[in-house]
């Protein structure tokens, strides 16, 4: 009888665990969509009220989601040339900040490690990084166009050198908060660089280097819009400059709708994999 009597409650409390877990996870759920979702609708409600007024040059979102849909719902359509869908036009500028990006990683940790490990290095590098980084992105285009007498070259050469200072100066900032006591117990145990590097150095170092690259990977996001617009051909900065051009405001709207979307998943995804790295 109390067999019977235990088996038939045990079905019955599992739902009752798993309603709780399914509403906590609703709470949650709610509790970090719904304040933005408010807001993103008073944004829009303010946007339509204010663009409605008579005389104002800007277009209110019910009139960009009309005069835009047909980009929306097919972004890979390809005319040829520059004719083409978001989707390419996004891939394009993607691809180079991709190219970019991966190049000024690399230099960036190398260079970091090195003026963080070795203090000549530093004396004799830092100034000249001080320097360099203040130079604005686009001033670095005229120079890149006359040394590589293309436009995806000079894009990509704009992307590097606009994301490598941070990375180089975060990694070398980690390199020199590495404790001490890290150090003596390394040289007790007598390991080796390539040891004390993955053992040691780069642990301690993900965070300032995720850090980096998470400043990195925005502005060369910013770097690349900016660029396209100069160098032409196919890109989402180029798209927005042909939009000016022909004076068509909601595709200018949508493009930087697109560009906000993009460049907030671009520094997720560099979060995430910290986490996945170092949980940084």
């Amino acid at each position: 009888m109390n067999l019977r009597v235990e088996s038939l409650k045990k079905p019955l409390s599992m739902p009752a665990l798993d309603g709780a877990a399914l509403a906590k996870s609703a709470r949650r759920t709610a509790v970090n969509l719904i304040p933005p979702m408010v807001a993103l609708a008073l944004l829009l409600a303010v946007w339509e009220m204010l663009c409605r007024n008579p005389g104002v040059t800007l277009p209110p979102p019910s009139v960009v989601l009309a005069e835009t849909w047909d980009l929306i719902i097919d972004p890979f359509y390809d005319n040829g040339s520059m004719d083409k869908g978001m989707f390419w036009h996004l891939h394009a500028s993607l691809s180079r900040v991709a190219i970019g990006f991966s190049l000024a990683a690399v230099a960036g940790i190398g260079l970091g490690v090195l003026i963080g490990q070795s203090k000549l290095a530093m004396r004799a590098l830092d100034p000249l990084f001080q320097i360099l980084r203040t130079v604005p992105p686009l001033a670095w285009l005229p120079i890149s166009l006359a040394a590589f007498q293309a436009a995806d070259p000079s894009a990509i050469f704009v992307i590097f050198i606009t994301a490598i200072w941070p990375i180089i100066l975060n990694t070398a900032v980690g390199i020199q908060n590495i404790p001490q006591d890290y150090r003596n117990v390394a040289r007790v145990l007598r390991l080796s660089p390539v040891e004390f590097f993955v053992k040691v150095m780069l642990p301690a170092t993900v965070p300032y280097i995720f850090t980096g690259l998470k400043i990195g990977i925005g502005l060369s996001w910013l770097a690349i819009i900016a660029a396209e617009m100069l160098i032409g051909g196919v890109g989402i900065g180029f798209f927005i400059w042909d939009a000016w051009n022909s004076s068509l405001m909601s595709e200018i709207i949508l493009a930087l709708i697109y560009v906000g979307i993009v460049g907030f998943m671009l520094d997720r995804m560099i979060t995430f994999i910290g986490r996945k790295v170092g949980g940084v």
